[in-house]
């Protein structure tokens, strides 16, 4: 399966595109994806589709400093659950460590790796694309995160030796220069940030010793059980993602991965799941859910459950549960306040 990023990768994409008079939606069509994809942080979508949007959009909006645009709008909440654990950190490069080794929890196609040398120190950062294809504004995004979160690290004044991108300068690098400082060369071996090695040994500071114990605690927890244990838990959260919006389909689901819908059937077929299995056990579970509370009329239930009417979705519920949703619900009324039944 091609490599997953999440949601998250792409934080304020909305909201640049329409200040630079581009349609985020249809260009996010054109790659495959959706916009309701980006409403949950945690959602993972394909990397190799994401890597396009953002050339596509760089080019749609003549800005070729769309990638450092959207690193300006990263927080650092945006590696996800990591980031709990790795602002605990003691030093730099404790924290450092930890994000490198476990880069696998917030994005699938980075590979970045930390080196020592001569009082300096060099992270370097590759993209694992199975297809070619430029990837300049993920690179420029990926290096200008990483920048931002050394200033978050040691503090925000502070600047790189010197950063290397192995593609072309911009026609204008006024947003590169204001992001990296004076060091700043193209056309180099590799794609990274070069700083002292001092800084590695310098205390985080956004570290709180007092909470440190609680976040290892915490991340041992999540970290325990690797996050892609099988393509039927990426699956399953495509359709939770997907059916709100009435366009839950295996071939939607099979472009969101970067994949065609054979591949997720055979994934599927190997672990004992049909997509219409997971389609169904997905649904049944947020049903129970949804009809329980009386705070979600059985109209909007049927929408966000992806069905094309009310009627349609009360026959499905009757065939799962063996009663109306309207029995249901009164049924689960009385359970929870049974003095008044």
């Amino acid at each position: 399966m091609r490599p997953l990023v999440r949601t998250a990768a792409l934080n304020g994409y909305v909201e640049l595109s329409r200040s630079l008079d581009v349609d985020p939606r249809t260009l996010m069509k054109r790659v495959g994806l959706d916009t309701a994809d980006l409403a949950v942080q945690d959602r993972w979508i394909s990397g190799p589709a994401a890597v396009r949007l953002l050339e596509l959009s760089a080019a749609t909006s003549h800005h070729d400093d769309f990638g450092l645009r959207m690193a300006e709008l990263r927080r650092f909440s945006n590696l996800g659950p990591i980031s709990l654990v790795v602002r605990e950190e003691p030093d730099v490069r404790s924290a450092l460590s930890l994000l490198l080794r476990h880069e696998h929890m917030y994005n699938e196609l980075l590979h970045a790796r930390l080196s020592e040398g001569n009082g300096l120190a060099t992270i370097k950062v590759d993209l694992r694309l199975a297809e070619s294809g430029p990837a300049r504004q993920a690179t420029e995004l990926i290096v200008g995160a990483f920048t931002r979160i050394l200033r978050g690290f040691l503090d925000a004044r502070w600047q790189p030796l010197s950063v290397w991108f192995a593609h072309g300068a911009p026609a204008d690098s006024a947003r590169h220069r204001r992001m990296f400082g004076t060091g700043l060369e193209f056309d180099r071996e590799f794609n990274g940030i070069v700083f002292y090695a001092d800084d590695l040994d310098a205390p985080n500071a956004m570290a709180d010793p007092q909470l440190r114990s609680y976040a290892r605690q915490y991340f041992d927890a999540i970290a325990a059980t690797p996050r892609d244990t099988s393509v039927a838990d990426r699956v399953r959260e495509l359709i939770e993602a997907l059916l709100p919006t009435g366009r839950c389909s295996i071939e939607q689901v099979a472009r969101s991965l970067g994949v065609d819908r054979r591949t997720v059937h055979r994934h599927l077929t190997h672990s004992g799941e049909t997509f219409s299995s997971l389609l169904n056990a997905t649904r049944a579970r947020l049903a129970e859910q949804f009809v329980a509370s009386p705070r979600r009329s059985l109209t909007e239930i049927s929408d966000l459950l992806g069905f094309s009417s009310l009627s349609a979705f009360s026959r499905w519920f009757h065939q799962q549960f063996g009663c109306s949703p309207r029995e249901w619900r009164k049924e689960k009324g009385q359970e929870q306040h049974p003095g008044l039944g």
